[in-house]
């Protein structure tokens, strides 16, 4: 197997519960596969376009079409996005200091926080998508696929550019990430993006990494820098926003 297809089969390996064969991925890559983050949300958000097809095609209506393609993205990601995002809300407002947050975050007990984040999140992702079935399935279809792509595809920035906040954790054994490999992730995702969903993808992309920004600054105040769980928070905010702006 190629540097490239190992890179890109660990990358799935990492941000996917695809079944994948036994000792195909290799740790040692995980650094060097972040390009292919973005790659990997697109593979999950045409398997996700599909199901709404599907869910379309058996007449459902948008609601539940809707509610197939958000909960199709959440099995094959295995929900370490959600995760991670409940982690962050519960330790950015739970604690006073940087210490007490990075425990709070380690919890495996989601608090108020972490279930009104979850709440937000969850239904603002379901009525953008409800709204863009009533417009047109094809073009919800391809709002997916965009969104998953670009989201995905920004967090090599924050891995890139924070230290990680913790010694230990699922950032922090992926290794340092260069920005070339953060770019060409972006790049890789951004062209089956503009095809899918057009020319709206660049004010969307404009959105979301000015949100991503946001986060990036948000953590290092916080808990000095990155972590998997401030990751998995970012891909969801940008997620969101790609899909209001697209909506739009």
């Amino acid at each position: 197997m190629s540097p490239r297809a190992s890179e890109l089969v660990t990358a799935f390996s990492l941000l996917s519960r695809l079944p994948l064969p036994r000792g195909v991925a290799d740790p040692d890559l995980n650094a060097a596969s972040a390009w292919a983050y973005g790659a990997v949300g697109l593979g999950l958000g045409l398997l996700a376009s599909l199901a709404m097809l599907c869910a379309t095609l058996i007449g459902l209506p948008a609601p539940l079409v809707a509610l197939t393609g958000l909960g199709a993205l959440i099995a094959l990601s295995g929900a370490m996005h959600e995760d991670g995002l409940a982690d962050v809300a519960d330790g950015f407002w739970g604690g006073w200091t940087q210490e007490i947050r990075l425990e709070i975050m380690r919890d495996s007990r989601i608090g108020t926080y972490g279930v009104v984040a979850l709440i937000l999140s969850l239904g603002a992702r379901w009525v953008t998508l409800w709204y863009l079935i009533e417009i047109s399935t094809g073009f919800a279809c391809a709002a997916v696929i965009a969104s998953a792509a670009l989201s995905r595809a920004l967090m090599p920035f924050l891995m890139a550019l924070l230290p990680h906040a913790r010694k230990d954790g699922l950032s922090h054994g992926v290794g340092i990430v260069s920005l070339e490999n953060a770019w060409l992730g972006l790049a890789i995702a951004f062209i089956p993006a503009l095809i899918f969903a057009g020319f709206g993808v660049f004010p969307a992309l404009f959105w979301a990494a000015l949100l991503t920004w946001g986060m990036a600054r948000l953590a290092q105040a916080k808990i000095g820098g990155q972590s998997g769980d401030v990751l998995g928070a970012t891909q969801q905010v940008a997620e969101i926003a790609i899909l209001a702006s697209l909506l739009i």
